[in-house]
């Protein structure tokens, strides 16, 4: 349902209170103006510096009713008779004035008598407790391919004229490449790419892009992935995974739906660090073709510009307005361990879960944890991902293809080396561990001046002290807890010794 069509219902089934988060104002009130005239209402804003129904053009204090503050606006609004939506801006600057709310509160039964509504616009909105259960929330997502696509055209025809034509492939990965702005925003990244890039091409697509880098870098809890090589194929075992999500690579489509399919919604991968979970979460977002965005929750949480419940709201609504997207959560119990004392983190984690539960945008969510323990419960629930996936130590099998993996990335033929037997050395290393053994030996063979071989990966397997060393009790204790609440994500069922040497 859109935004319109939902005000639309609030309107009709009587709502008097409304409140409306968005940074679009004029987005807003365009949208607010078009619903006010299908249901037969004047469409009248309200600011502090012009009052009732001025929009910012009044000069003289005759012709802005209600200026200065809102207990002047209300009076303003109450002696508007007409059906009316008195759409009030930047309402979160007037609404810690008890006066002037309770004066709303009485006001609101008037409103509903006239056919008014009174809508509460601001980038966020915190209502008085009093409010909370008398305002309809309607949710206004940011702007559509649909409509960018409209907005793009008329960029170009401005720019080029009507006889000018328009490579519709080029504008529609434009269009793509600027999902997640505003209209504003997008507008006018498009105009300075195609400036940049001298007209509409496949440069200006790559100016789009990277221009909405910057301006989404204002975004303090998210941030674009760019994946170098990685996909499921530079994964070492987790073979079991790998199957789980290779079934899901079709299921987002239309033929899906009509198939039945549910979108896939997430998933959750415990472990042992430096065991693949990262690595997996960004080459999901490769093999599937999707943009891939890291939620950071420390960010969220220690933002200066914004409260944590406006930094996840926004995030969620640019990662939204991008789907098909992975959204990626690495070391998730890190972000949400305060939640149960903290009231800020307990909101934003009830908000979390919700959309986690609810959300219909397509919009896969890999989160990873290492400490089971720091998990809140709630967030284990069946029903907020598709699947737990345990990811453990890698097998003996598994450390030969992780060795294999990362000398063919350096330029050496794994065939060339006994990986069966480096695989037995290697027992107990993690995959990130393997990684750095192969690093390792290949200084070693660098600083003689002479090629890689065996006993340079042996020696550097030798002086390597794995994780497993240093946290053997927490890993043990991991596997418990994981045996009977976690699907494995090797294929290798068999667990590894933990005593063993």
């Amino acid at each position: 349902m859109s935004a319109a069509e939902e005000l639309t219902h609030v309107i009709r089934s009587g709502w008097r209170l409304v409140a409306l988060e968005s940074f679009e104002e004029d987005r807003a009130l365009k949208l607010l103006e078009r619903v006010a005239a299908g249901s037969d209402r004047t469409c009248l804003p309200w600011t502090l510096g012009s009052g009732l129904g001025a929009q910012g053009n009044s000069i003289s204090e005759l012709d802005c009713p209600g200026a200065g503050s809102f207990a002047a606006g209300l009076e303003a609004m109450a002696d508007h008779e007409a059906p009316a939506l008195f759409v009030v801006l930047d309402a979160h600057r007037v609404l810690d004035d008890p006066v002037a709310v309770r004066r709303m509160r009485d006001l609101l039964p008037v409103f509903g008598a006239r056919l008014q509504i009174l809508v509460l616009v601001a980038p966020v909105l915190e209502l008085p407790l009093e409010l909370v259960r008398e305002a309809a929330r309607v949710d206004f997502p940011l702007p559509s391919a649909a409509e960018l696509s409209k907005l793009f055209h008329r960029v170009v025809e401005k720019q080029q004229g009507d006889k000018a034509s328009t490579d519709e492939t080029v504008l529609d990965d434009a269009v793509r490449g600027a999902l997640g702005l505003t209209a504003s925003e997008a507008v006018r990244v498009f105009r300075k790419a195609c400036r940049v890039a001298g007209g509409l091409g496949p440069s200006c697509v790559g100016e789009v892009v990277r221009e909405k880098r910057r301006v989404l870098g204002r975004t303090p809890a998210l941030s674009f992935y760019d994946g170098e090589d990685e996909s499921l194929e530079a994964v070492g075992g987790l073979e079991e995974l790998k199957l789980w999500l290779r079934e899901r690579r079709r299921a987002f489509g239309e033929e899906a739906r009509r198939f039945g399919l549910p979108s896939p919604r997430g998933l959750l991968l415990l472990g042992v660090q430096g065991c693949g979970k990262s690595l997996s979460a960004k080459a999901v977002a490769r093999e599937w073709q999707f943009p891939l965005l890291r939620l950071d929750l420390a960010s969220a949480f220690g933002s200066v510009s914004q409260s944590p419940e406006m930094a996840m709201r926004e995030a969620i609504a640019v990662a939204e307005s991008l789907a098909p997207a992975v959204l990626w959560i690495d070391e998730i119990e890190k972000g949400f361990d305060a939640s149960g004392s903290d009231a800020a983190a307990s909101r934003v984690f009830g908000s979390f879960l919700t959309w986690l539960a609810e959300k219909r945008a397509p919009v896969f969510v890999v989160a990873t944890a290492n400490d089971v323990t720091g998990l809140p419960p709630e967030l284990l629930r069946r029903g907020r991902f598709d699947e737990i996936f345990f990811v453990d130590l890698p097998s003996a099998e598994e450390r030969a293809e992780i060795l294999s993996i990362h000398l063919a990335k350096r330029g050496r033929d794994p065939r060339h080396f006994r990986l069966d037997e480096l695989a037995e050395q290697a027992a107990r290393l993690t995959g990130a561990e393997l990684e750095q053994i192969v690093a390792s030996a290949l200084y070693a063979a660098f600083s003689k001046g002479r090629e890689l071989d065996e006993d340079d990966l042996s020696d550097a397997m030798t002086e390597a002290v794995p994780l497993y060393d240093t946290y053997e009790e927490r890993i043990k204790e991991l596997r418990d807890w994981a045996r009977h609440r976690a699907r494995p994500a090797s294929s290798d069922e068999r667990m590894v010794d933990l005593f063993g040497p």
